[in-house]
């Protein structure tokens, strides 16, 4: 079964930093390119960051460069998102995508974990 759970979301004040964890299971994880969306209330989801399957090649929304880094780790089947100097307008849910790398497969998604970036 294929699951997708991502944590570490939380209240944090302007200026702070929170980590996301999205811990994979059911699917060969080292296969699949992986990416951070978020989605505010009623707003579109954006894509956040993506991460290729090495780790190596990484991308990011303008909004968020220079503040968030996405990380993997291929042997505990888990991507990260460290994000710093933290803005109410980054207050949203986010959630892990996972995308195949070398196929046409499904993609799958996790269910989310809230950020609230309040004082």
């Amino acid at each position: 079964q294929v699951q997708l759970v991502e944590s570490g979301g939380g209240l944090v004040q302007p200026g702070g930093s929170l980590r996301l964890s999205c811990a994979a299971s059911g699917f060969t994880f080292s296969r699949y390119a992986m990416s951070w969306y978020r989605q505010a209330p009623g707003k579109e989801r954006e894509l956040v960051a993506t991460i290729n399957i090495f780790g190596s090649f990484t991308n990011y929304a303008d909004s968020v460069k220079g503040r968030f880094t996405a990380s993997r780790d291929n042997a505990k089947n888990t991507v990260y998102l460290q994000m710093n100097s933290l803005k109410p307008e980054d207050t949203a849910k986010y959630y892990c995508k996972a995308v195949p790398s070398f196929d046409s497969g499904p993609y799958y998604w996790g269910q989310g974990t809230q950020v609230t970036v309040s004082s």
